[in-house]
């Protein structure tokens, strides 16, 4: 009896240390704190570059002077990634585009949802299925009066030691009736990966 109760004691004993072992352990952490992952794009690059890009645009006398009396329509195009890295430009646009939006000086029209507006209206106007008098109407949506857009390229250098890798993010508002460029800033991120000396 003694030798069941040793071996059914032993037996939860390894299931439980084996239980405890293979267990994840998952925690919010800060949204905005630093990312120091890799060398990489990453959060913090993104917050740095939507906050930098919006304050600049914010705080430009030339766009002072365009969002004094109305808000201007704005569309943005999607930013150019011209890094070897996988980056999701849309993330960034999106983030500058809601900053700018909140701050109450900007109206948006979304060009990536144009053709969903197309067959909503196509279904509202020729479905059958909706009242003609309650139907949204073609031809009745409002035209951008501007085009913001952007660039973001880097420059990698590495040799045994360390790797260092240059980022640059540039963006303009363009005119779209005469063509000027009425607002362009940019800003810039080093980033350096050296190996850690160990000394004994």
């Amino acid at each position: 009896m003694k030798k069941v109760i040793l071996a059914t004691t032993i037996g939860l004993a390894l299931m439980v240390t084996a239980g405890c072992s293979n267990k994840s352990v998952i925690r919010y952490g800060d949204a905005a704190a630093v990312e120091t992952v890799d060398i990489n794009f990453g959060s913090t690059d993104l917050q740095k570059v939507a906050a930098e890009m919006t304050d600049s645009m914010l705080l430009s006398p030339v766009v002072g002077t365009l969002t004094e009396n109305k808000r201007p329509i704005v569309f943005v195009e999607r930013i150019k990634n011209k890094t070897s890295e996988h980056i999701d430009t849309e993330s960034i646009t999106d983030s500058i585009s809601t900053k700018l939006l909140r701050s109450g000086k900007f109206r948006f029209v979304d060009m990536a949802r144009v053709e969903s507006v197309r067959e909503q209206l196509d279904f509202q106007q020729n479905s059958g299925m909706v009242d003609p008098s309650k139907a949204m109407q073609f031809g009745r949506q409002v035209g951008a009066e501007y085009m913001l857009y952007g660039n973001l390229s880097s420059i990698v250098k590495s040799n045994k030691d360390q790797e260092d890798v240059y980022y640059k993010f540039t963006m303009r508002l363009m005119d779209l009736e005469s063509g000027l460029v009425e607002w362009a800033d940019e800003t810039e991120i080093r980033k350096t990966k050296g190996k850690q000396r160990v000394s004994w």
